[in-house]
């Protein structure tokens, strides 16, 4: 019994061991991996050339240009674009805030007229 004990425990151990190792290469294979995208991050990309074809060089750099644009004004875009959500409370908001403005031109109106009153009174 303790021959069949120790088998199966240096059984187990050498499995362990194997799952280990291919562990052990993943990991090796993930950090090389790593280690190149880094090398390939670092390496400034705009010095190479570019394969295309002289005539269509103009053509490229209006191409980058609006795409500067676009990405500076992208922020702005998508600022409007999460608003439009909140559209219908904003026009209900604006819809009370013109109904207050008109009772206080009514209310102003009114005013005007009783001191308008008052004054031909004074006189």
């Amino acid at each position: 019994s303790r021959t069949v004990g120790s088998t199966l425990q240096f059984y187990f151990i050498g499995k362990k061991c194997a799952i280990m190792q291919d562990m052990n290469r993943h990991l090796e294979a993930v950090l090389k991996e790593e280690r190149a995208l880094r090398k390939r991050l670092l390496k400034p990309r705009c010095q190479e050339s570019l394969p295309i074809e002289a005539t269509f060089h103009k053509d490229i750099v209006e191409l980058l240009t609006e795409a500067v644009t676009f990405i500076e004004k992208l922020e702005s875009h998508l600022q409007t674009i999460r608003s439009i959500p909140q559209i219908p409370d904003m026009v209900n908001n604006m819809e009370t805030a013109l109904t207050k403005t008109e009772l206080l031109v009514i209310e102003l109106e009114e005013l005007t007229e009783h001191i308008l009153k008052w004054r031909e009174l004074q006189r």
